[in-house]
């Protein structure tokens, strides 16, 4: 008398109204415990790893599904084999591939082999003038890298030594019968290739890549400021197995300036007068990155004082327009006097009021009307 066959959803530990998620989860942890690979020569582990497939595959099919919970196993006994429904058993690649390292399963025909690989990004360091910041520039600069070899085109071997895998026979792949189960993995002797070198390429030393400095003309934009990072697209570290390149980001520093500050696009600069210029008013003439441009000083300007150039300061990254520059103004006091100075300021002393005097109630007023 045959056997009775276990209840699908006892197999995988679930309830009848488990969900398809559910489902799966359930059959990722079966998979996991019983699979023959975790347990080799263990016919007990094998057979329960096959009920698993076998109920993953019918509950995982809603028309199936319906059946098996309506009629039990009997109203199965139309339908298509559950183990060889290439429909119901698509999304095991994905659940025992992610847990086992698999290529394929149920003789599906996608081979797994390595995936293309992007390169590594670079770093480079660039220091720079202020005024090829302010203005722009083009530079030329030297990238130490890796570059695809020239001689064997980045296959590491001598070009005349390439020979078909004797593992997979060029297919890239092995192919494995366990039970119903036809089981595909990436060739680990070629790495998916199909081809090894019997003689690695004598430049590269069978590494595919050489390293180089490579020469790159690099566009400055006006306005660039220290930590500012330029991105150029394909020029990093080669990919691997047929990837894109990385990208190179400059990294720039700019060279302070003995006489503008810059604080965000505004350029800031200190201008000395003389207590006369302060008192009288003068024209002035200012630096600007353009050349000098002259200013006018009211009369009666005080020291700290500040005037703005609209549009001579720093250019906007990538944008149009330009901040702006702002002066300052320093009253420098003279230190020392000739006679004849002296005579002057004593003479512009008692003309002018002491501003030391108070005008109204002094401060000590102030203070002792506030505590009577």
């Amino acid at each position: 008398m045959a056997e009775a066959k276990r209840d699908y959803y006892e197999i995988l530990g679930v309830d009848r109204n488990a969900t398809q998620e559910e489902l799966k989860a359930a059959y990722r942890r079966a998979a996991l415990r019983y699979h023959p690979d975790r347990n080799p020569g263990d016919k007990e582990a094998e057979e329960k790893f096959k009920e698993a497939a076998e109920a993953y595959s019918v509950l995982s099919d809603p028309q199936k599904r319906a059946l098996y919970d309506r009629y039990g196993h009997e109203g199965l006994s139309g339908a298509p084999a559950p183990s060889f429904d290439p429909n119901v058993f698509a999304d095991f690649t994905d659940i025992l591939g992610d847990l086992f390292g698999f290529g394929d399963l149920f003789g599906t025909t996608r081979q797994r082999r390595p995936r293309p690989r992007r390169g590594e990004d670079i770093r480079y360091e660039l220091e720079i003038s202020f005024e090829d910041a302010m203005r722009g520039t083009t530079v030329e600069i030297q990238v130490p890298r890796q570059e695809t070899c020239y001689r064997c085109h980045g296959r590491g071997a001598e070009p005349a030594d390439i020979t078909t895998c004797p593992s997979c026979h060029g297919r890239g792949e092995l192919i494995y019968q366990q039970g119903f189960l036809t089981i595909r993995r990436t060739c680990t002797h070629c790495n998916g290739a199909g081809q090894v070198a019997r003689r690695a390429c004598s430049l590269c030393r069978g590494q595919g890549t050489i390293r180089s400095d490579r020469k790159l003309k690099v566009n400055i934009p006006p306005g660039v400021d220290t930590g500012t990072h330029l991105r150029m697209a394909g020029e990093g570290e080669p990919g691997s197995n047929g990837g894109p390149p990385g990208d190179l980001y400059i990294v720039v520093t700019v060279q302070e300036h003995p006489f503008f500050e810059r604080r965000n696009d505004d350029l800031h600069c200190t201008i000395p007068i003389n207590v006369a210029q302060a008192a009288l008013g003068a024209d002035i003439q200012v630096p600007t990155l353009e050349g000098p441009e002259t200013i006018h000083i009211p009369e009666g300007t005080q020291n700290g004082a500040t005037f703005r150039l609209r549009n001579r300061g720093v250019p906007h990254l990538n944008r149009s327009g330009r901040g702006d520059l702002i002066v300052h103004i320093e009253v420098k006091v003279p230190t020392r006097l000739t006679r004849e100075q002296r005579k002057l300021f004593e003479q512009l002393r008692d003309t002018l009021p002491a501003e030391n005097q108070p005008k109204s109630k002094g401060i000590f007023e102030k203070v002792k009307d506030y505590f009577q």
